[in-house]
């Protein structure tokens, strides 16, 4: 499909989470889909390739005015920049590239994917795989007007590490495609970070997770950087799938935004050159299932979960552990795939139909349910929300896939508030 230019950008669908059609053009469109999206009420009776559809839709209206501006080297241009009041200058070093890094981790594994059996998607998945790679090209060349900020301002380390899963979760089309210069380019910039000191927390796995992008494309790597995120970790551990953000527990989705999907990919990646944390994995993978068990659980009949914590601009970024755990098909025993297809498709079309949560021209603003600025902290901005991306990674399963595939069934919250005889639930005792 050729692509429109201007006012003529497409849609992915023209009732966006309702129906599945052709890709279509223009404004008039995107005002069809905040409409479709506004009345749409997903229930249990959606089959796979209907949540598909609207999973789809939503990649779309969330991603597409980010890689398509920094495809056209205007993303610095063109994105707004919304922080909290006195922060704007400062979120003005950092926010480009969190919007790409945050947004590329949660794309990747669909961009990974295999071709289907859908033209409009593919069509998509191929737009968004040249806009991906031009995406690391010109955000990595300190030349282009769309170069991002490595090293240079503390948030950096974090993003730059969204970046590195990304390359991880998607090494052909987002690194094997790349050019020798390129490849060179984006090696210096996540380099650059190394002189960054995280913080004694959830940003430890920033550092490993830069450390595992280095071992895994075969550049000189610090094992010690690695193995400190991996120990200290343990050393956090609370219990019952639960890791401390620091030394001390506190509630929020920490464990999903970052800790577990980051902990299970550091291991991946370094697992293949050495087998130093090997004995790691079988109590992080259980401490996995278990967490992805909760988290299933938290989401309500009608496709809310709590707004605890700090960070809840990141919206449906909190269900990145669930979307991990699905991805790699080890949710817990109990835990059906079609159940956490159906539960986050609801809280994702609950979330993304929020009036406010687009600005006028497409970019997603601070909130939780909508525009709630208030709700941002000092460190929120534009480019922070596109961590909800995190909550796609199931697209990397193809259709056939029982994810996808399986008949709709309710989630537990569903099943336990209509009467339906559960057993009870355990916590893991370790």
């Amino acid at each position: 499909m050729r692509q429109k230019s201007g006012a003529g950008r497409r849609n992915f669908l023209k009732t966006a989470l309702l129906a599945s059609v052709p890709v279509l053009a223009g404004r008039a469109a995107q005002s069809e889909t905040r409409e479709a999206a506004a009345q749409a009420t997903p229930t249990v009776s959606s089959s796979g390739a209907d949540d598909r559809t609207r999973w789809l839709a939503i990649v779309e209206r969330v991603s597409q005015p980010v890689l398509e501006a920094i495809s056209q080297q205007k993303l610095r241009a063109t994105m707004p920049v919304e922080a909290a009041p006195g922060q704007e200058e400062a979120r003005q070093q950092s926010t480009h590239l969190e919007a790409v890094g945050r947004l590329l981790t949660g794309l990747a594994p669909w961009l990974e994917a295999e071709p289907g059996n859908n033209p409009a998607e593919e069509a998509l998945r191929n737009r968004y795989r040249e806009w991906a790679q031009r995406a690391i090209k010109y955000g990595t060349d300190p030349q282009s007007p769309d170069a991002l900020n490595f090293g240079s301002n503390r948030q950096s380390l974090c993003d730059a590490a969204f970046l590195a899963l990304a390359m991880l979760r998607a090494p052909d089309q987002l690194w094997a495609k790349l050019d020798a210069s390129t490849k060179e380019n984006l090696v210096r910039a996540l380099d650059a970070t190394r002189q960054i000191q995280p913080g004694f927390n959830n940003w430890l796995f920033f550092s490993a997770m830069i450390e595992a992008f280095f071992c895994k494309y075969g550049e000189p790597w610090d094992t010690v950087r690695v193995d400190y995120a991996l120990r200290q970790f343990q050393e956090w551990y609370k219990g019952d799938g639960i890791y401390g953000d620091g030394p001390m527990f506190h509630w929020d989705y920490y464990n999903s935004f970052v800790i577990q999907p980051m902990m299970l990919s550091v291991l991946d990646a370094v697992q293949t050159v050495t087998d130093r944390w090997t004995v790691l994995r079988k109590p992080v993978e259980e401490r996995a299932r278990r967490y992805a068990a909760i988290e299933e659980r938290l989401i309500s009949p009608e496709g809310t979960f709590p707004p605890l914590g700090r960070s809840l601009a990141y919206r449906f970024g909190a269900l990145h552990h669930l979307a991990e755990m699905a991805w790699r098909r080890d949710l817990p025993e109990d835990v059906h795939p079609a159940q956490v297809r159906c539960a986050m498709t609801a809280v994702m079309t609950r979330m993304i139909s929020a009036e406010g949560t687009f600005d006028s021209k497409g970019w997603l603003t601070i909130g939780f349910a909508g525009h709630q600025p208030a709700i941002g902290e000092n460190y929120i901005s534009t480019g922070s929300c596109y961590l909800c991306s995190a909550a796609w990674l199931p697209l990397g399963l193809d259709a056939s896939d029982e994810f996808w595939s399986a008949p709709a069934e309710p989630w537990t919250a569903q099943k336990a508030w209509s009467g339906v005889n559960l057993k009870p639930d355990h916590a893991i005792l370790e």
